[in-house]
């Protein structure tokens, strides 16, 4: 047995024709694909089950090893950590290691026979003056009809020793270190003091590699309730790496100052006169932060100290007119234990000797009396 469901297109009256009430009743089709099939009638009443259900694989989170680290007080199962990202990879290959240099005497010397290959090329030639030769104790070659092939080639040869030599020499000072590169490759850090000898072809960079520090510009922060503070610290610092200090990055100290930035933004301040403790915990936070985030780089972070603190200019009113009414409060408080610990002194060496019988009325009035009087002495100027 079967029943017949039709979908038949529903007639829409044309814009002006004639009204029909039948058609204009329908509503307007909105499928056009509508035909006509025949259902089943078991199919309408059965009891079956619908189809069942898929079992999905719970869907697992994962990231990359390495990728980011979870850290902080809260690291258990199940506890609120903060997010850290990555530190970021610098290419392990790049990595300080000494520079092969010579000795300064070795320049000297090689500058010194190119001077006087020179000089000899000069007297095989013939072009040394009369006056040269006879302070040379040399014997002077004429006829020659100037320098030759040979000749040219000599002076080509000890000239070039000779700018090798000399070209090549430097001092090296204590502090400071010289990172080579050839051609855009690193080729290694000079740290020797003294008279060196330096292949003239390297191209050098000078980098500072003393113990440093720097006091900032006040910076953004905030305090534990959210309120914005200007912060000046002091940071001691020094390169420990000098090839990826210079090479990692386009400029160290310009990084170094942006990781403190960062890491004010992350760390809550203690507030102006805060406790000792807070302060140091603060500290010792800042300079972890920007300890870690400046290794990769070959930059050695000691030390990030808070040496002012200060209320924005946006909030520093406020913040001053709350301090004064706590502090108010706070002598109020003060006042009001004093007067009340005399009161009770006095009441009750009154009654323990026997000076005065009272009964409850009569004790009110006593301790009224007493904290009124002793508020007022409190309260009047002293001489």
């Amino acid at each position: 047995m079967t029943t017949t469901t039709s979908h038949t297109p529903e007639h829409v009256p044309e814009p002006g024709g004639p009204a029909d009430g039948a058609a204009a009743a329908r509503p307007v089709r909105l499928i056009h694909t509508e035909s006509t099939t025949e259902i089943p009638v078991h199919l309408l009443f059965r009891d079956d089950p619908g189809p069942a259900a898929v079992r999905l694989r719970p869907a697992v989170v994962t990231r990359r090893p390495g990728a980011g680290r979870r850290d902080g007080p809260g690291a258990g199962a199940g506890a609120a950590r903060e997010w850290r990202p990555a530190v970021p990879r610098i290419d392990p290959d790049l990595v300080e290691r000494p520079a092969r240099v010579l000795p300064g005497a070795a320049g000297l010397l090689a500058g010194a026979c190119g001077a006087a290959g020179c000089l000899a090329t000069s007297w095989w030639a013939g072009v040394l003056p009369p006056a040269a030769n006879e302070a040379l104790g040399l014997v002077a070659r004429t006829g020659t009809g100037g320098p030759g092939p040979a000749q040219w080639a000599a002076y080509a040869a000890a000239g070039a020793l000779g700018l090798f030599g000399f070209g090549g020499l430097a001092r090296g000072r204590t502090g400071r270190a010289w990172v080579l590169g050839l051609f855009g490759r690193y080729r290694g850090t000079v740290r020797r003091t003294g008279l060196l000898w330096v292949n003239p072809l390297l191209l050098r960079r000078r980098v500072d590699v003393r113990l440093r520090h720097w006091r900032g510009e006040p910076m953004q922060a905030a305090d534990r309730g959210g309120v914005a503070l200007r912060v000046a610290v002091l940071v001691v610092w020094r390169v420990r790496d000098t090839a990826r200090a210079t090479l990692a990055v386009e400029d160290h100290e310009a990084y170094l100052r942006a990781c403190v930035e960062a890491a004010l933004l992350r760390v809550p301040m203690a507030a102006p006169g805060a406790g000792r403790e807070t302060t140091e915990a603060a500290q010792d936070a800042l300079t972890r932060l920007v300890a870690a985030d400046t290794a990769p780089v070959g930059v050695e972070v000691f030390a990030v100290r808070p040496v002012r603190v200060e209320y924005a200019p946006e909030v520093a009113a406020a913040m001053h007119r709350r301090r004064i009414a706590a502090l108010d409060a706070q002598h109020r408080a003060s006042v009001l234990g004093s007067v009340v610990d005399s009161v009770e002194d006095t009441v009750t060496r009154l009654t323990t000797r026997g000076l005065v019988e009272l009964d409850d009325y009569e004790r009110k009035v006593l301790v009224k009396d007493l904290t009124v009087a002793f508020c007022a002495g409190r309260a009047e100027p002293g001489p």
